[in-house]
């Protein structure tokens, strides 16, 4: 049925392979993969009478399995309880990228990135204007990215080129163009500068010639934009769907409960059958005000459909959402089968698959994606004024080692609580751990944003204590 789906979806001739996969992914992803179908699900006869067959219908009833899988995951990802806090060598650059996460509003745009890069592949693009930073999602599909040959894990440029509509480009400020023409956009992110291009119609070549009133040269001395594979595996520079395991299941949930929609539509009101002969030639009207008076030899029946059908479906459909769910890593849990409050650590085993799939994103978007994000930063801090919550950006070693401290998965109960902290207090008598680990690995519990500041604190309330004491 998938593919059956996807022949329906027009595919551009001038465009990579690639970007029509990733079209039916995002149509997948957002809910409007059977919007190319001609016939709405109740439509069982075309305008010549000819019965439409259930693959050229558009299903009334849409689960978005797949949309529930992405989310659940990207919740577990970069939600505001499990946002990751950035780690350095010095506390005050540890400080300045906090404040940098804050005022960029990262933790909406990795989420964002993490939602659009669950089909594959997902680009930020960092914009400096007027002394701030500016963080962009930008989705790949008519995006292609160049590596540089001797280093394959930085970008050399990225192209963007894409059909547009002349009056799109009329409304953008674009001069002597065609209001009905189909035109090819182009703009090109390079070491140096952000290109734009001409605008060129469809047919007569790519544009070449560049937009100097709309071209802007940054000159940061790299591209400006991280480029995020999603999970392992995939094709290119895109990383494989994280849903893609799912689709076809996704697919028939939806139609076997639209199916199970037209027959309870049916049964409150069934077909009326009537065997002739009957006695009045009038207008036959259903329903119980309204009798029909047939004939010695004349008949009238409902035909009335029993409920295990509809009942062995939703026991069908139940099946294939968990076969679905297991087959992408999703959340199969049920809120029904807990009985009892459960610790952080029995909600890790329930939701195992999930957290395996939350793993691998946070290498994805995490390492891959949000520390090379504030490398970047601090990279172009080294060459412009660029200030941060009021405060000018010091330059700092674009190289300076940065980490990622991420929470627990769920949050503890106050027994695992009151347990890790007798065990951490205990390691820390012992002279096993440190007072500065001990505090960070409470920061996100307690909600510490400085561990340094909060060390500080402990410091000063036990001179305090001593104090008065004496």
């Amino acid at each position: 049925m998938f593919e059956t789906i996807c022949q329906t979806i027009p595919a551009d001739p001038h465009l990579a392979p690639r970007a029509r996969r990733l079209e039916i992914y995002r149509r997948v992803l957002d809910g409007t993969i059977y919007d190319a179908l001609p016939y709405a699900f109740q439509e069982e006869r075309n305008g010549a009478g000819e019965y439409v067959p259930l693959r050229a219908r558009r299903p009334s009833v849409r689960y978005g399995l797949c949309r529930i899988v992405v989310e659940d995951s990207v919740s577990l990802l970069f939600s505001a309880g499990h946002f990751p806090a950035v780690e350095c060598a010095e506390p005050e650059i540890e400080t300045l990228l906090a404040d940098l996460l804050g005022e960029c509003r990262l933790n909406e745009v990795m989420i964002d990135a993490a939602l659009r890069g669950s089909v594959g592949s997902v680009a930020i693009l960092l914009r400096v204007l007027k002394g701030r930073f500016f963080c962009s999602v930008m989705e790949t599909q008519y995006l292609t990215p160049q590596w540089r040959e001797d280093a394959p894990d930085t970008l050399e440029q990225v192209t963007e080129l894409y059909k547009v509509r002349g009056a799109e480009l009329i409304g953008q400020g674009y001069q002597g163009i065609d209001p009905g023409q189909t035109y090819w956009f182009q703009r090109r992110w390079d070491a140096q500068a952000e290109t734009w291009f001409e605008p060129v119609p469809v047919g007569e070549g790519l544009p070449a010639a560049a937009d100097r009133a709309r071209s802007v040269r940054h000159d940061l001395g790299f591209v400006p934009i991280v480029w995020i594979r999603n999970l392992p595996g995939g094709e290119g520079a895109d990383g494989a769907c994280t849903f893609r395991a799912a689709i076809e299941t996704s697919i028939e949930i939806d139609y076997q409960l639209s199916q199970v929609g037209r027959g309870l539509k049916y049964a409150s009101d069934p077909t009326l059958l009537i065997k002739e002969p009957a006695t009045t030639d009038r207008e036959m009207v259903k329903g119980a005000g309204n009798a029909l008076i047939v004939s010695e030899k004349g008949d009238a029946k409902l035909l009335e459909i029993g409920g295990t059908a509809s009942a062995a479906v939703i026991d069908y459909v139940r099946t294939l959402r968990e076969f679905a769910l297991e087959s992408v890593h999703g959340n199969r849990a049920s809120a029904d089968r807990l009985a009892a409050p459960q610790s952080g650590r029995a909600l890790e085993l329930m939701n195992q698959g999930l957290i395996w799939l939350a793993d691998n994103l946070r290498i994805a978007y995490g390492e891959g994606g949000l520390l090379p994000l504030l490398r970047m930063a601090l990279r172009a801090a080294a060459r412009f004024d660029v200030k941060v919550m009021g405060r000018t950006v010091p330059r700092v070693d674009p190289d300076l080692r940065l980490s990622l401290r991420w929470p627990r998965w769920y949050a503890a109960s106050a027994d695992d609580r009151l347990k890790e902290a007798q065990a951490i207090a205990t390691l820390v008598n012992a002279g096993q751990l440190s007072r500065e680990t001990a505090v960070k690995s409470l920061a996100a519990s307690h909600v510490i944003g400085d561990a340094a500041a909060e060390l500080a604190r402990i410091a000063d309330e036990g001179d305090q204590l001593e104090r008065n004491g004496a």
